[in-house]
């Protein structure tokens, strides 16, 4: 009994203690953000997903009243600027903002990584897109169907953004798809991959749209199709890979935010609200369509599932073609 009386008052304060912590937790949460947030974009500037972090930050520290400061940290296809979000605390105030494939492609690609796909969890599924893919006009090739056969007979060099992205991944896509092998030359970027395409460096590449079409439209590269589900509202008559019969080539770039995996609910869900109106505004509807990405708002479950479908589906292609970082 004794024994018993004497933790009596420790208990009451211990109890107290927790009472009051989470108060404190509620109430920081509630107040959230009451400091400067950063978006690590994990690619480099100027590209689609720095253009959209930088868009949606304008937004958010408008209606949030704190500033949104967004830092690129680019390198290993991702994986830098992801390692200094996973290392951050969880509090919502260091978020990533870039693209899938540092979640869908390099847990598959990289013999070891410095960081896990279960370190993060999803805030938002904000947008997707596909990729141009185009050659330069002294191929002769002006369709895909054209390209597919011409790679049975001869080597031809693709370029990407680097190895991992996107780009590279479009480049085994077809060589599983259509039993063919086009040589994967990877470049520090976007813009430098279609300046190899525009100077004949290589033959052609599966790119961003924005980069490529200018390009296209005065005649300097041949676009032959598009790899996303539905035709690119910057190039409407391109047809889609599924259009033409090549469904296996289908692949879309999204563009994600995400959090360390302990963040706290309430926060995870001011960020998800706020983000999800920024991506509805006017302003920010007209940066996405300049840059050829299609609205999806995904959050929660949905999000998860979005980027573990393609993660699954990913995995065993890296497997298959032999697909390595350079």
């Amino acid at each position: 009994m004794n024994i018993a009386f004497s933790r009596r008052p420790l208990l009451c304060a211990l109890a107290v203690l927790g009472l009051g912590l989470s108060v404190s937790l509620a109430a920081a949460q509630d107040t959230y953000p009451s400091k400067p947030v950063k978006f690590i974009n994990n690619f480099p500037a100027g590209g689609p997903s720095d253009l959209l972090a930088r868009s949606v930050a304008a937004v958010l520290q408008e209606t949030l009243k704190q500033p949104f400061v967004v830092e690129n940290r680019a390198g290993a296809s991702g994986n830098i600027g992801a390692d200094a979000v996973a290392r951050s605390p969880s509090d919502g105030y260091t978020v990533l903002f870039g693209i899938d494939t540092t979640f869908t492609i390099n847990p598959h690609l990289y013999k070891t990584m410095p960081f896990k796909a279960s370190d993060f969890k999803p805030v938002v599924v904000m947008a997707s897109s596909g990729l141009m893919v185009g050659v330069h006009p002294s191929t002769g090739i002006k369709t895909l169907p054209a390209l597919v056969e011409a790679a049975k007979s001869k080597s031809l060099n693709f370029s990407s953004a680097g190895s991992g992205a996107p780009g590279h991944l479009a480049v085994e896509l077809f060589n599983e798809a259509t039993q063919t092998k086009l040589n994967h030359i990877p470049y520090r970027g976007n813009t430098p991959a279609v300046t190899a395409v525009l100077a004949g460096e290589v033959d052609g590449g599966a790119l961003a749209t924005p980069g490529m079409l200018p390009h296209v439209q005065v005649g300097k590269i041949t676009a032959l199709a598009v790899t996303s589900r539905q035709r690119s509202r910057l190039a409407p008559d391109l047809p889609t890979v599924g259009e033409l019969g090549l469904g296996r080539l289908e692949q879309e770039v999204l563009y994600v935010v995400m959090a360390p995996a302990a963040t706290p609910e309430a926060v995870m869900q001011t960020l998800q609200k706020h983000i999800v109106e920024a991506l509805q505004r006017p302003e920010v509807q007209a940066r996405m369509g300049n840059l050829d990405l299609f609205f999806e708002g995904l959050t929660g479950d949905a999000a998860a599932k979005r980027i573990g479908d393609l993660s699954n589906r990913y995995g065993p292609i890296v497997k298959a073609t032999g697909m390595k970082v350079e």
